[in-house]
């Protein structure tokens, strides 16, 4: 596994910068910012602390699939920590076995920061070495 972090800044206050990116309350935020690596991402499950969370998408042929994750950590408006555990495929997980170890237990991190009237948003991510460009 490979570690990449990207950063940006964002004109707006970090309540909203979070509430938006994790399409809390509106889960179509969410979805308008992960459209770039699926045009139906989207997720379920919850952001709390502990909680399974399933970041989802369609396939051309319709087929739901996507992670299984859990949430490890999430401080509302400073830090939200994603472990992947595993795959949803044809509406089954996939936690154990070759398709998921190399990768099962990275995590995505999210670190809101404000610097005046600007949120800076670091993303580091755990992942395989062919994906890094995808990412």
């Amino acid at each position: 596994m490979i570690k990449v972090s990207y950063t940006v800044q964002i004109n707006a206050p970090v309540a909203q910068v979070y509430d938006r990116m994790l399409g809390l309350s509106d889960i179509s935020t969410y979805e308008s910012w992960t459209k770039l690596f699926n045009p139906t991402s989207s997720w379920e499950g919850s952001w709390d602390k502990g909680s399974k969370i399933y970041f989802i998408g369609f396939d051309d042929k319709g087929n739901k699939g996507g992670m299984v994750s859990e949430i490890a950590e999430n401080k509302p408006c400073e830090f939200v920590s994603i472990r992947h555990i595993g795959m949803l495929q044809d509406g089954k997980e996939i936690t154990t076995g070759k398709e998921v170890e190399s990768w099962a237990g990275s995590l995505e991190n999210y670190t809101f920061e404000v610097q005046g009237h600007i949120t800076q948003v670091t993303v580091e991510l755990d992942t395989a070495e062919d994906f890094v460009s995808h990412m």
